[in-house]
């Protein structure tokens, strides 16, 4: 068996060696030649999985270590009877901390404390439901929007096995009228009646109150950055005194990520929020375990337990929050290198070292 794996995906090189041979290249330069041969891929988000790719190959499955899977053309691969895996959740209290340090640094610059915000919340998924949670016990009034799981809930049969949280939903519409903080938590939807492409438009923009901060650790074509930018040009030339901000971890057209953009931002980081230690480990033991059980290899309960300590999730206050982030996470300082060095975008995303979770 041959597999062909993204090289900068941690904690895998030795793993699958006994039982496979293994190919790593840099994720965006696997191509159709490459995997020719191969009967399984292992990737990130940089490789494109579609027809151009796959159709002379005899590959049988793909396992992406990410949450997203709109890099993959699943249609295509069912059509082919290609197993698909992703390691969904896997980095979701990587993204809660970057959350959690994007608002320690709003609230020490503006002086606020969570009881004074309004926290909206689009998307309440595995990511979602996290940061709606902590955002409560942290004081803030939370609304929360997200139609396909409002639909789950409005249909759900009470199970005491798997119960739905209870979520008081409001449209995005409400969102933008009445929050102070927005933060965008969805899958990259390109088509059909829950499409999330571009769902952070010019009118979204135009109902947002004076002062709204805005976060995208979602997916860059969430939100459309070219509105954005007319949007945020129009404030400086009409010298609002309330200007939107806005904080991005994910962008459109990476890594040529738009300049102008990126210097209105209070802060930017290169696709990292959810680059935990943690979080990188639990995205290559789905993968690994996923492959195991397609291929019946005996790595089912796989995790690299000698290189990383799995966190224990707890609650941690608004004060604590505020005295520990920068410890764990100097967002502030992240940001002013990208925004020096936006070529570096690749790199910086790709040799990141890894944050510790702890709360």
């Amino acid at each position: 068996m041959k597999i062909v794996a993204d090289c900068d995906i941690p904690f895998l090189k030795g793993v699958l060696e006994p039982y496979a041979e293994m190919v790593y290249l840099p994720g965006k330069a696997i191509s159709a030649n490459d995997v020719a041969d191969a009967d399984a891929l292992i990737v990130r988000t940089r490789t494109r999985c579609d027809r151009s790719l796959l159709q002379n190959s005899r590959v049988c499955f793909i396992g992406t270590a990410t949450i997203g899977f709109d890099h993959i053309d699943r249609e295509y691969c069912r059509s082919r009877g290609i197993t698909v895996e992703t390691a969904t959740g896997c980095n979701a209290r990587g993204v809660l901390q970057w959350v959690g340090a994007v608002l320690a640094f709003a609230g020490r610059e503006g002086k606020w404390t969570p009881n004074q915000k309004t926290l909206g919340v689009v998307g309440v998924g595995h990511v979602g439901s996290l940061v709606a949670a902590y955002a409560q016990q942290w004081g803030f009034r939370l609304l929360c929007c997200d139609p396909p799981r409002q639909r789950e809930a409005a249909t759900h049969i009470p199970d005491h096995h798997n119960p739905l949280a209870p979520v008081n939903f409001v449209s995005l519409d409400q969102i933008a009228k009445e929050a102070d903080i927005i933060t965008f938590h969805v899958p990259l939807n390109r088509t059909g009646d829950d499409t999330t492409l571009h769902m952070a438009d010019r009118q979204f923009f135009e109902k947002l109150k004076p002062g709204t901060l805005l976060l995208n650790s979602s997916r860059g074509e969430v939100v459309d950055g070219d509105a954005l930018l007319e949007f945020l040009r129009r404030e400086e030339k009409e010298k609002r005194p309330m200007p939107v901000r806005c904080v991005i971890d994910t962008w459109e057209h990476e890594p040529e990520i738009d300049r102008q953009l990126l210097r209105r931002t209070l802060l930017a980081t290169p696709h990292i929020a959810g680059y935990s230690r943690q979080g990188k480990a639990n995205a290559s033991s789905m993968i690994v375990r996923a492959l195991a059980r397609h291929y019946q290899l005996p790595l089912t309960d796989w995790y690299p337990h000698g290189e990383v300590t799995p966190s224990i999730p707890r609650p941690i206050d608004w004060q604590e929050l505020l005295s520990s982030i920068d410890t764990y996470f100097d967002i502030e300082s992240q940001s002013r290198s990208l925004k020096e060095s936006p070529e570096q975008f690749e790199a910086m995303r790709n040799h990141y070292p890894y944050r510790e979770e702890y709360f």
